[in-house]
């Protein structure tokens, strides 16, 4: 069988010609390196032991398992399970969303056509698509926008109603068909779309959407979003009028500014025979008229021979920058609405799809975003004086941003003192009482960390010390509550040079974890801090693979050869007690699955290995 890495770059190669259609694709769902490929993925998910609505998880994956899947592919007999349907609450909503499990030999068929779409599709997608990407991520989205958006006067926040939920399947058949020529594979496409979902035992049909939960369903959605992408592509080429080099200059800066040089120059001439209190009058009339300039702007307020348009789009989120007039700016709203509608059969939501100036704040990607109108300068190296700051759009961590995590973490209280005013005391969470100490500091930095990893990017990426401080005192109270002590004896006993910490012991010796000191300074690499981690297909052979492992043929518990190795999976190894050999065999060799043979994956199951 031939390499899949091999293949998925074959079909890489020729995805950048746009009159290529790809056919017989599905003869790679014949090849059985392929699902290794996908069980590799698929086993270092999250949710990789999560049972379907069948009731299987990973465990017990074998290359009987995968020849079985190939088999009912072969004879056009398979058919999804239904998926499990869960709900789950949406942050800061009493809302919940559906949410769909497929069953375990459905993700690893949908995870290889998941790779083969994504070799075909990826290198064609808009550079404005962020969302579900190879290192890409909302970080990358906005310092994009950050990087474009530079003096645009209007926003158009775009938001789609229950956009997954509303994916039209026959107009997604019909995108996928202008590059896929293979009816074989369309077919399973279709069974994928129209499989359902189990909700109280009841089967539910699908008739639009692709299921949230789904391994395929990132990649149909920037499938079927990139028709917007294309659509914004060619607005821009029609909107964009005028060249930067030959805008207009406002008429009463240009005036203010020539009497401003005129004046300065004139000063050049005489300052040598002008005495000290001349001097000073001189220097305050330029700083009069330096100031004036200052308060005007340099380009025209209305502006009709320049105009620019900016995009970017995050998943379902998208956001326009006109550089315009509103009237410009409710147009493009206009024609956004009527394409999405016309073309793609999707709503925009009326409610949340606004048209905002840029000096007022935006709401993208949890950031508060707005175009500075700074009017403070600096001297260039030409020695003139330019306003570097106005028009550069400025990112914000939204204050209540931060305040709903400490709410979702229940590390503080809000009370109330005689005059009415909130008085914010934080108080201890007893659900970590019970972990190790250096369990809770762990969890607190993680918390900490998480949401100035992703602020990182603000102007007033500080402000997030406000929540650490909160964040701070929540532990120690709930050290002193696990130790019933106090606040002060506990900062006592566990402070070293003024950081708390806490003394832990492994492999390497005795070490120290330190709750997190190392401050909150905003980011100012150009490079994205981080980008969202997808499944990648490069490196899978390794020795000890999971792939390599099954088909070895070696039991690693009794060490009997046979072709039938079994792959026994737990979820997480902080839930093996090593009570048993084969749990103290996976911690010592720090894996979540172990290669059995059926007599020993019998005798563990049965609970006498």
């Amino acid at each position: 069988m031939r390499n899949p890495v091999l293949v998925l770059k074959s079909l890489e190669e020729k995805s950048c010609d746009g009159e290529y259609k790809y056919e017989r694709l599905y003869r790679n769902l014949y090849n059985p390196e392929f699902y290794l490929l996908a069980y590799k993925n698929v086993a270092v998910s999250q949710g990789s032991m999560t049972a379907g609505a069948d009731g299987k998880t990973l465990d017990e994956m074998s290359m009987a398992r995968i020849e079985n899947i190939i088999a009912s592919l072969k004879d056009h007999s398979y058919q999804p399970t239904p998926a499990r349907r869960e709900y789950i609450a949406k942050k800061n909503s009493k809302k919940k969303r559906p949410l769909g499990i497929p069953s375990t030999d459905d993700k690893l068929v949908q995870e290889v056509v998941r790779m083969i779409l994504e070799a075909i599709y990826e290198s064609t997608f808009s550079n404005q698509s962020h969302g579900f990407r190879p290192n890409r991520s909302c970080h990358t989205a906005l310092l994009q926008v950050q990087a474009t958006f530079t003096g645009v006067k209007w926003f158009v926040e775009g938001d789609i109603k229950a956009c997954f939920d509303s994916f039209d399947h026959h107009v997604l058949i019909n995108i996928l068909r202008k590059r896929i020529d293979d009816e074989y594979f369309i077919a399973l496409m279709w069974k994928f779309l129209r499989a359902g979902y189990m909700e109280q035992w009841v089967y539910n049909t699908t008739y639009s959407g692709t299921p949230q939960g789904s391994g395929i369903s990132p990649i149909l959605a920037n499938i079927y979003l990139t028709e917007l992408d294309r659509f914004m592509e060619k607005c821009k080429e029609k909107f964009e009028v005028g060249e930067n080099n030959h805008r207009k200059v406002n008429r009463e800066y240009r005036a203010v500014d020539t009497q401003y040089n005129a004046k300065k120059k004139q000063l050049k001439e005489v300052w040598d025979t002008l005495d000290k209190p001349a001097r000073k009058e001189k220097l305050q009339e330029l700083a009069v008229l330096r100031a004036k300039r200052a308060s005007m702007p340099f380009r025209p307020v209305k502006e009709t021979g320049y105009k620019r348009l900016q995009y970017n789009r995050y998943a379902d989120d998208f956001v326009i920058g006109v550089i315009g007039s509103k009237d410009d700016a409710e147009q493009i709203k206009a024609d956004v609405k009527r394409f999405l509608q016309e073309r793609l059969n999707l709503t925009m939501s009326e409610e949340k799809t606004k048209i905002t100036h840029s000096a007022e704040l935006v709401r993208y990607l949890g950031y508060d975003i707005t175009v500075s109108r700074d009017q403070n300068w600096r001297y260039d190296t030409r020695g003139a004086a330019v306003r570097v700051w106005n028009g550069v759009v400025k990112l914000y961590v939204p204050k209540e941003k931060w305040i709903s995590k400490l709410q979702e973490y229940k590390a503080f209280k809000i009370e109330k003192d005689e005059t009415g005013k909130e008085i914010w005391n934080p108080s201890h969470r007893g659900k970590l009482k019970n972990l190790q100490d250096i369990d809770i500091v762990s969890k607190y930095n993680s918390e900490i960390r998480g949401i100035y990893n992703y602020y990182r990017l603000a102007e007033n990426a500080t402000v997030i010390s406000k929540f650490a401080y909160v964040m701070e005192y929540s532990m120690y109270k709930t050290f002193a509550s696990k130790y019933e002590s106090s606040v002060r004896k506990i900062i006592n006993k566990y402070s070293r040079n003024g950081v708390f910490g806490v003394d832990y012991t492994n492999k390497s010796g005795k070490q120290r974890r330190e709750l997190y000191h190392d401050g909150f300074s905003k980011c100012r690499d150009t490079k994205s801090p981080c980008v969202d981690t997808l499944p990648h297909y490069i490196k899978y052979s390794g020795l000890n693979s999971l792939a390599n492992r099954l088909k070895r043929g070696v039991c690693e518990y009794c060490g009997t050869p046979t072709d039938k190795i079994l792959m026994h999976h737990v979820k997480r190894l902080a839930d093996l007690t090593g009570n048993t050999a084969w749990e103290q065999l996976m911690m010592t060799k720090r894996r979540k699955s172990l290669a059995l043979c059926p007599v020993c994956n019998d005798k563990l199951h049965d609970g006498i290995l």
